[in-house]
C-alpha cells in the first residue's frame, strides 16, 4: 500500500471528509470496545477511486504501525512491568526467576536483554552495613558527599555473597578521572593504559576507583557488541551499569553494590552462575580472551580459589587461547602468579595451570616434573610438590596473604631436591634452622623429633642415615647453596634449560621467565648465611606466630620462618613439640570466611 492509502491526510478528499477520516482513526478503540448498532456504511473513495466502506477504513488504519519511538517506548514499559511483577510475586524458597538458558543478547546485535537483569536488597542475602572496611566507606561518602554515585564492584561483591572475605575493594563513579583527581582525591594516581583507574590511598588503604565514563582502548571485538537498541524509558542508572557489566571479564565479576541504598545489580547472570559454581565469560569466550589474554589467569585463579568449574564454551577459549599469554608483559604475569599462588589457593591453581597447559608457559621445570611423576598415578596428592604447596595453603586467605618471594623460595628449594635429592635428616635440618633461627635450636628438635621422616621419590633418600654431628652441618650448608643455585631457573632461561636436561619431553619448550631481578635478590635474602659456618648463625624473632603485616610486606625473617615451618609440616607426622617455643596455635591460618547468619540463600533470590 502506498503512502496517500495509508495517511487519511492524503487521501483525494474534502477537507470536512479529511477530518471525518482523521476523527474515525482516533476513534477506532473505542468503537472496537464498544460496538454500537450495525447502520448503513459510510461509503468514501480512496484515491484510486475505489469505494471504501467506514468498516474497510478502521480496518486499515489500525493495521498502521507506529512510530519506532512509541514501540521501544511500550517494549521497555512492558518489560520493567513483567519484572515487577516477577519480584513482586516471587515467595520465599520459589528458584523460578531464573533463566534456565544463558542471556541471548549477543546473538542479536544491538538487542538489549532486559530479561537478565536483576536487583534485590543486600540485606536479605546476609551483607551488613558494618562489613565494609572503614577506609572504603570513607572514599565511597567522598564521592558521594561530592554530588557523585559510588559503587562497589567486582569481586568484592561477589565474595560477599558467597560469605568470603573479600581481597580488595573496587569502587566504580559517575565521576571521570579528571574529575575524582581535581575534586574529591586531590593526591590520587591515575595508572593504566588500557583501562586506566585512580589509585586512592586512605590511611593506609589502597583502593581502585574506576569511572563509568572510561572506555577501554584496544579492543578488537566487543565493539560489535554494543547496544544500538533505543533505551528511551529506561532508567539511565541501569543503563549505565548495564553497559559497564558487558566490558567485564566474568558474569560473576560483574555486579555492582550500592551500600546506600542496599541495592545488588546484575545484568549478566551474574547470580545465576555463583548458584551453578561457574565461570562464564560476559561477551563470547573466545572474543574475550582475544581483546586480553591475562582475562585467561584471572578466570584461572578465581576458579582455583572459589573451586569453581568453567563452561564449556570458556574452557574450549582457554585450551584454544593459552598460549597467547606468552605475549603478556612479564611485569603482569608475575602480578597474576602473585595472586594466584599468596592467597591460600596456590595448590589449587598449580592443579589448574598444568590442566590447561599454562604450567609449561610459566614454570616449565614444574609442569616436567609433575608430568614425569604422574605417569602410574591417579592423584598428585601424595607428591612433594603438592604437599609442599598444601601447607602453604593452610596459613594464607584472601585477605591474609604472604610475599611472592615466600612461595618462590618454596620451589627454588623443591627444585634443588629434585635435582640433587637429600638424605631426610638434611631436609629436616635445613628446614628446622631456618624456622627456630639457630642450629642449637634445629638440634634440640631433631632430638626430640621420633616420629618416621615422610618419604618422597626422587627428592628425599631414606631411610635417614644422618647423624647429629658436624656432617650434618656441612651437608645442611651444601643444601643452603644448592637452594641459591636453583633460584636462577626464575630469571634465567640458560639455567632453566640446565635443569629441564633430566627431562626428555621438556628439552624444547616455550616458556617464559618473569621474574625480575628484585625478586630474585628477596629470595636469596631468605637463604642468607645458611651457607656458611652455622655454629654462628643467629636469626631469631621476638615473636612466636607470624605477623602477616610484615609477611605480605616481604620481611626476610618473617618469610624464613614460614618456610620453615612449611617444610617441617611437610617432612614431619606431626608439627613441633610446645618445647620448641613455637606456638602452634598462633600459625593457625585466619578464617577467610565469615560465620553465617540469618540471610536467605542466594537459591531462593529468584
Amino acid at each position: 500500500m502506498n503512502r496517500a492509502a495509508q495517511d487519511p491526510f492524503q487521501l483525494n478528499l474534502p477537507i470536512r471528509g479529511r477530518h471525518l477520516a482523521h476523527r474515525n482513526a482516533r476513534r477506532v478503540p473505542r468503537r472496537l470496545r464498544r460496538p454500537r448498532p450495525r447502520a448503513a456504511p459510510e461509503r468514501l473513495l480512496c484515491s484510486r477511486g475505489h469505494v471504501m466502506t467506514a468498516a474497510r477504513r478502521c480496518t486499515d488504519l489500525s493495521s498502521l504501525s507506529p512510530p519506532p519511538a512509541l514501540l521501544s517506548r511500550l517494549s521497555s514499559a512492558a518489560s520493567r512491568l513483567l519484572q515487577t511483577r516477577q519480584y513482586g510475586s516471587r515467595k520465599e524458597g520459589d528458584g523460578g526467576g531464573l533463566r534456565n538458558a544463558r542471556s541471548s543478547s549477543g546473538s542479536r546485535p544491538g538487542f538489549i536483554d532486559r530479561s537478565s537483569w536483576r536487583c534485590f536488597d543486600s540485606r536479605a542475602v546476609g551483607i551488613p552495613p558494618g562489613a565494609i572496611p572503614v577506609n572504603c566507606w570513607s572514599v565511597l561518602q567522598m564521592l558521594k558527599r561530592k554530588g557523585f554515585e559510588a559503587y562497589l564492584v567486582g569481586g568484592c561483591v561477589r565474595d560477599f555473597l558467597l560469605k568470603r572475605a573479600p581481597k580488595d575493594f573496587d569502587v566504580i563513579t559517575t565521576a571521570s578521572l579528571k574529575q575524582i583527581k581535581q575534586l574529591v582525591f586531590k593526591r590520587c594516581f591515575i595508572i593504566g593504559t588500557r583501562f586506566p583507574i585512580c589509585q586512592v590511598k586512605m590511611r593506609g588503604s589502597t583502593f581502585e576507583v574506576s569511572s563509568f565514563s572510561t572506555n577501554p582502548t584496544q579492543v578488537k571485538g566487543s565493539k560489535n557488541l554494543n547496544c544500538s537498541e533505543q533505551s528511551d524509558g529506561d532508567d539511565q542508572g541501569d543503563i549505565l551499569r548495564w553497559k559497564n557489566s558487558l566490558k567485564r571479564d566474568f558474569t560473576i565479576n560483574s555486579l555492582f553494590f550500592n551500600p546506600f541504598n542496599n541495592r545488588v545489580y546484575d545484568y549478566v547472570n551474574g547470580v545465576m552462575d555463583l548458584r551453578k559454581n561457574k565461570v562464564c565469560t560476559v561477551i563470547p569466550a573466545h572474543v574475550s580472551f582475544k581483546e586480553d589474554s591475562a582475562r585467561i589467569l584471572r578466570g584461572l585463579r578465581v576458579a582455583a580459589r572459589l573451586g569453581f568449574q568453567f563452561s564449556s564454551e570458556t574452557s574450549t577459549a582457554i585450551r584454544d587461547l593459552s598460549p597467547s599469554i606468552i605475549n603478556i608483559d612479564k611485569t603482569r604475569l608475575m602480578m597474576e602468579m602473585r595472586y594466584m599462588l599468596s592467597h591460600g589457593a596456590a595448590e589449587s591453581s598449580i592443579r589448574l595451570l598444568g590442566k590447561y597447559g599454562l604450567l609449561d608457559i610459566l614454570l616449565p621445570f614444574q609442569a616436567a616434573y609433575l608430568s614425569d611423576q604422574m605417569k602410574g598415578r591417579s592423584s598428585d596428592r601424595d607428591l612433594m610438590l603438592m604437599k609442599l604447596l598444601a601447607n602453604l595453603d593452610k596459613f594464607f586467605s584472601a585477605d591474609w596473604p604472604c610475599h611472592s618471594s615466600l612461595w618462590l623460595g618454596l620451589l627454588a628449594f623443591h627444585t634443588a631436591l629434585v635435582n640433587y635429592p637429600q638424605d631426610a635428616q638434611v631436609i629436616k635440618a635445613f628446614a628446622a634452622l631456618m624456622h627456630f633461627g639457630t642450629w642449637d635450636s634445629a638440634i634440640e628438635f631433631l632430638k626430640q623429633d621420633v616420629g618416621a621422616p615422610a618419604i618422597f621419590v626422587p627428592e628425599a633418600l631414606g631411610p635417614s642415615r644422618a647423624k647429629l654431628d658436624d656432617n650434618l652441618m656441612k651437608q645442611t650448608s651444601q643444601l643452603a647453596s644448592l637452594v641459591n643455585s636453583s633460584v636462577d631457573t626464575f630469571t634465567s632461561l640458560d639455567t632453566l634449560k640446565q635443569s629441564l636436561a633430566r627431562y626428555s619431553k621438556a628439552s624444547q619448550f616455550s616458556g617464559v621467565v618473569f621474574v625480575s631481578a628484585k625478586e630474585r635478590s628477596r629470595v636469596l635474602g631468605i637463604f642468607k648465611g645458611l651457607d656458611s659456618d652455622l655454629t654462628s648463625y643467629v636469626e631469631t624473632r621476638g615473636m612466636h606466630g607470624i605477623d602477616y603485616r610484615l609477611l605480605d610486606y616481604g620481611d626476610t625473617g618473617e618469610v624464613r620462618f614460614v618456610l620453615g615451618k612449611v617444610i617441617l609440616d611437610t617432612m614431619c607426622e606431626e608439627s613441633p613439640p610446645a618445647s620448641t617455643n613455637d606456638a602452634a596455635a598462633a600459625l593457625a591460618k585466619p578464617g577467610a570466611d565469615r560465620a553465617d547468619g540469618d540471610h536467605r540463600p542466594l537459591s531462593s533470590l529468584f
